[in-house]
């Protein structure tokens, strides 16, 4: 397994983090395919938990969802921390072509703090909210069939054992 994280990134946590939630399982290669598909708007993230104000687009259909977006920088920074944990599986001499994404989290990280003029001489709150992510790669393990058991004979308890005889009819 190969890992990759990026700390502090000046993008949206909630895009990230559905970004994050429809590439993980996939494989590497289908990954860099679907967010650079996401970049030219061909595609669309489903947003699945934080929907308040998103749109609706024909383009969630495919996950059997009505609303997404089109997340370009969190794609964009997804797609970087994904060319990261390739060179690193390179440097590990893993098989690329056999990666996929076993795990893949995003953090809240601490919030920059600005200020926006508001009538009668109050100031606001202008925050954003950048975001931790980190993620690990690993070779698909091929599946192996498990041995067919032995038949082992019923083992029945002394009770059950009289009951079988009653309904035969080996008593009296």
């Amino acid at each position: 397994a190969c890992k990759a994280q990026g700390v502090d990134l000046r993008v949206h946590y909630k895009n990230t983090y559905e970004t994050a939630q429809a590439i993980k399982g996939m494989s590497l290669q289908t990954a860099k395919k679907y967010l650079q598909d996401v970049c030219e708007k061909k595609r669309c993230i489903p947003f699945r938990k934080y929907t308040g104000c998103i749109g609706r687009t024909p383009q969630a259909k495919e996950f059997k969802m009505s609303q997404g977006r089109w997340p370009v920088k969190s794609c964009k920074i997804v797609l970087g921390l994904l060319q990261n944990a390739e060179s690193n599986a390179e440097f590990k001499n893993l098989d690329t072509e056999n990666l996929y994404i076993q795990h893949i989290q995003v953090n809240v990280a601490q919030c920059g703090r600005r200020r926006t003029y508001r009538a009668h001489g109050r100031i606001g709150p202008y925050m954003n909210v950048p975001c931790h992510v980190e993620m690990i790669l690993a070779e698909k393990e091929e599946a192996v069939e498990k041995p067919d058991e032995e038949v082992k004979p019923k083992k029945f308890t002394r009770k059950q054992l009289s009951m079988r005889r009653l309904k035969v009819g080996g008593g009296q």
